[in-house]
C-alpha cells in the first residue's frame, strides 16, 4: 500500500497538508476517506466549497484554490505510529513540492507535523510566524473522527478563520476569486 496522490498545481491560495493517508484512504486512493472523518463536511460548512464534496470528489477542491498533500507518505491505521523522525525526514521533500507550486498558505490539520518540523515544543493553532518555504503557515485541528477534543462547530470555526485569512490572497490564474 503506498501514499496517496497530491493533488497540488501552481497558484494555489492554500494546501491542507495531513499528517498521513490513512489505511482506508491510501486503499482507495482519496483523501480523507474514512468512517467518522469531518474533512469534507467542514470544509463545506466553513465556506471552502459551494457542497459537501465526497473523497472521491476531492480533486474539485483545485477548482476553489486549494490542494491536499501529507507530511510522511506511510499509510497507518492511526497518526500515533509515526515518529518524529518521520516527520522531520519527511520535511525536505515536503519544502520542494511548497517551493515548486508556491502555494500562499499551508495549513497542517494537527500540531504534531508542525511541532516537529519547526522543531517547537508548543505551538498554537491559527498563524505562526515562521514561513515554510515560499508559504505563510496556519495549524488547524486534524478533522480525523478520532480527535474528539473538537466538536464539529469548532473544527468550522477554526477552518473558517483560515478561509477569511486567505480570502485576500489574489492569484492571476484563478478566476473564481
Amino acid at each position: 500500500m503506498t501514499g496517496l496522490e497530491d493533488l497540488l498545481r501552481p497558484g494555489l491560495i492554500g494546501v491542507f497538508c495531513g499528517l498521513n493517508p490513512g489505511l482506508r484512504a491510501a486503499a482507495t486512493g482519496f483523501h480523507f476517506e474514512g468512517n467518522g472523518n469531518r474533512f469534507w463536511q467542514t470544509m463545506h460548512l466553513a465556506g471552502f466549497t459551494d457542497h459537501r464534496l465526497s473523497p472521491s470528489e476531492g480533486h474539485r477542491l483545485l477548482d476553489y484554490g486549494y490542494g491536499l498533500t501529507t507530511v510522511v507518505s506511510r499509510p497507518t491505521a492511526s497518526a500515533a505510529e509515526l515518529s518524529t523522525h518521520e516527520y522531520t525526514g519527511s520535511a525536505a521533500s515536503l519544502v520542494a513540492r511548497l517551493e515548486q507550486f508556491r502555494p500562499a498558505y499551508i495549513a497542517f490539520l494537527g500540531k504534531a507535523a508542525y511541532t516537529s518540523l519547526s522543531h517547537q515544543r508548543t505551538i498554537d493553532w491559527g498563524p505562526q510566524a515562521a514561513r515554510l518555504g515560499p508559504s505563510r503557515v496556519w495549524v488547524l485541528p486534524n478533522p480525523s473522527g478520532r480527535n474528539l477534543g473538537f466538536s464539529l462547530l469548532e473544527l468550522v470555526e477554526a477552518y473558517r478563520a483560515f478561509r477569511h485569512a486567505t480570502e485576500d490572497t489574489q492569484h492571476a490564474d484563478q478566476p473564481f476569486r
